[in-house]
């Protein structure tokens, strides 16, 4: 269904941030999570030094900062610059790539970064355009997704099979680019993932069920995940450590890291909890959610549930989530 809308989408970036009540709030994308040891320091360093000493993980595995004063964006982005994590200024908001953070896929991810950071004419892109890499992250509804030569369209197996997966991601970005109008996401142009199917040829008969396959804490062979609670990880933690950010707002470090603050089991009470940021951070909160939850948390809960501080329920994960939606009188729960 079609989608009119009389304003851009105001996505923060890394230069043209977000004025929240605590302050600037800068969204660096990193596409596929991945982070050196060097980049993850510069943003700890940026967090303890121009923020409020915090480092948030997003939904799409990317990394904000919040509480920079008035014009602290403009020495952010030149750290950013400096240390590779800013390539392209005209880009920077479109950078959106989301892969299974276990899987071999960082040297896709980086081909399909760089494609669309060099086709000019795809700087105006929606900063909500979303591209997705891998069968475990298929389901997280992208506007354009690959699983092996399988080509996704609006979180749907398209049935295109294609032989150069960057080249079909950067294709499918401009032709959603010419049919979008208003729109922010393919999913609300009509026929929109009917009219690029036929551009790009048409489709075969098999399909692939989208999943979500979220990464539980613990050990994985070399590597573990750590889950950060609320998402929202002290910037003095990990230092000189590699991370690859999940899109379940944990982190996968080396084996033998410590990860005092964060939690490596299933079973902590914080597996499976969100929240929305709340007060005093946005203006439009109703409560103090991150409070609320942590008087909460520990309480019995099956599933995932997740807390806003008002009726926009940002930050909701998807799927099947219990929420608590704050009210001005309390929360209300929906399931």
């Amino acid at each position: 269904m079609s989608t009119d809308r009389d304003r851009p989408d105001a996505c923060p970036g890394a230069v043209e941030v977000h004025r929240a009540a605590d302050g600037g709030l800068a969204r660096v994308r990193v596409p596929g999570g991945t982070l050196s040891a060097a980049r993850w320091d510069v943003l700890r360093t940026a967090a303890l030094e121009l923020g409020d000493g915090a480092l948030e993980l997003t939904s799409r595995a990317n990394v904000q900062l919040r509480g920079l004063a008035e014009g602290a964006e403009s020495e952010l982005a030149a750290r950013l610059r400096e240390a590779g994590l800013l390539p392209s200024l005209t880009h920077e908001r479109v950078r959106n790539v989301v892969a299974d953070p276990l899987a071999d896929n960082q040297a896709l991810v980086d081909a399909i970064d760089a494609a669309l950071c060099a086709a000019p004419e795809l700087a105006d892109l929606p900063g909500r355009f979303l591209v997705t890499v891998g069968r475990g992250v298929s389901g997280l509804a992208g506007d354009v997704g690959l699983v092996g030569d399988a080509l996704f369209l609006a979180g749907v197996d398209s049935g295109i099979r294609v032989t150069d997966p960057v080249a079909a991601v950067v294709r499918v970005a401009r032709l959603f680019r010419e049919l979008r109008g208003n729109a922010w996401r393919l999913s609300e142009v009509d026929g929109g993932v009917g009219k690029i199917t036929a551009a790009l040829g048409g489709a075969g008969d098999e399909r692939l069920p989208a999943v979500v396959t979220p990464v539980a804490p613990g050990p994985v062979g070399s590597v573990v995940v750590a889950g950060v609670p609320l998402g929202r990880l002290d910037a003095r933690l990990l230092a000189g450590v590699p991370v690859r950010v999940t899109p379940w707002r944990s982190v996968v470090v080396p084996l033998g890291t410590d990860t005092t603050g964060l939690f490596t089991s299933a079973d902590s009470p914080w597996h499976g909890v969100s929240a929305c940021t709340g007060r005093p951070g946005c203006a439009k909160s109703l409560s103090d959610v991150r409070a609320d939850v942590a008087r909460w948390v520990g309480a019995p809960h099956a599933g995932r549930v997740h807390w806003s501080g008002c009726a926009r329920r940002c930050g909701r994960p998807a799927g099947d989530v219990v929420e608590f939606v704050a009210t001005g009188d309390g929360y209300e729960e929906i399931r």
